[in-house]
């Protein structure tokens, strides 16, 4: 008799993240780099889903550093590894990131460095073989990208580099349990930024459900005391361990998304984390795609097998997922 598997897809997904503890193995000694300090609720979700990962598996985290406090100069112990916080910003839209993480491949030729799930994206080829030139010069430097665009691209540019495919790392937080009993029927998380797209005007014309982004989720005292967060370590001015009282205070901002998630059946999204949040939650959602095609790249490559989700929308100004 053949035996039928009941395992979620979302299951599947998290235990694939597991393939990192290949060069990240349990009981490692590592400083975290470049983990959020800013409203972006997606990449809270991939820090939580990080953070859970290393205590999964005894990871030691020893430092933690943002892009907005990692000094120069800063003595790193040979045994232990270099690990960059993952996301969306690998490329050449989000240069403070992609500055910082060039900088900590240059300056620490000795230390094994560990880039988390990544897509990336480039608009100006010469900025994608200047990365290039400083990757490959390190002898101990490994990727994960977080869609099959990215192994492609990663795969040709970074050949001495260790190139692997790997979902985000917030799935690490499966299960999220929500409310049972949602009181509203849609939210439409949407993009109000740079990779938002005409066809997402569109579909917010249209004027059903109720719309909402990170900005519009967390409260002006929210966004606010997020500023004073960035200010102190901006100013290197904290006595007080800032680090930790952020994560405290990120596990409140993400709890919020959470339960606002909550209250609604249905979830239509262009941001990518609002489809991982609604797959974390179990809740149908439909994804819509970005500027680039990150979204639509992700959904083929690890979340279409997942019944409550499905994928609406192409980008109306297509660029192949930052192929270049």
């Amino acid at each position: 008799m053949q035996t039928v598997s009941t395992a979620h897809p979302m299951d599947e997904l998290k235990n694939r993240l597991r393939l990192i503890l290949n060069v990240l193995p349990p009981g490692s000694d590592i400083y975290y780099i470049d983990y959020p300090v800013h409203g972006n609720g997606g990449d809270l979700l991939i820090m939580k889903g990080t953070e859970a990962f290393f205590k999964e598996n005894r990871i030691r985290v020893r430092a933690r550093f943002s892009v907005l406090d990692f000094p120069d100069g800063l003595a790193v112990p040979k045994d232990h590894i270099l690990v960059l916080h993952g996301g969306g910003n690998f490329g050449d839209l989000y240069p403070a990131h992609q500055k910082l993480r060039e900088k900590v491949v240059a300056d620490y030729p000795g230390n094994r460095v560990v880039m988390l799930p990544q897509t990336i994206f480039y608009k100006d080829v010469r900025e994608f073989e200047r990365t290039a030139a400083i990757l490959n010069r390190h002898p101990d430097v490994h990727l994960y990208v977080r869609d099959t665009l990215s192994l492609d691209m990663a795969r040709d540019k970074f050949g001495r580099c260790g190139v692997y495919l790997s979902p985000d790392m917030a799935h690490q937080l499966w299960p999220i349990r929500g409310r049972t009993d949602p009181d509203k029927e849609l939210l439409r998380f949407l993009r109000t930024d740079i990779e938002k797209t005409a066809g997402q005007d569109r579909l917010e014309a249209s004027g059903t459900g109720d719309c909402l982004d990170w900005s519009t989720l967390y409260s002006r005292t929210e966004q606010r005391t997020i500023r004073v967060f960035s200010g102190v370590l901006r100013k290197g001015k904290g006595k007080l361990p800032v680090g930790q009282i952020w994560s405290r205070y990120t596990d409140r901002l993400v709890k919020k998304a959470v339960d606002r998630f909550g209250h609604y059946r249905t979830v239509q999204t262009s941001r990518l984390h609002g489809h991982i949040l609604s797959c974390l939650m179990d809740k149908p959602n439909v994804l819509i795609d970005n500027a680039y095609g990150k979204n639509a790249s992700y959904f083929r490559t690890w979340t279409q097998g997942i019944a409550s989700a499905r994928l609406l929308a192409e980008p109306a100004n297509k660029q192949s997922g930052g192929k270049l």
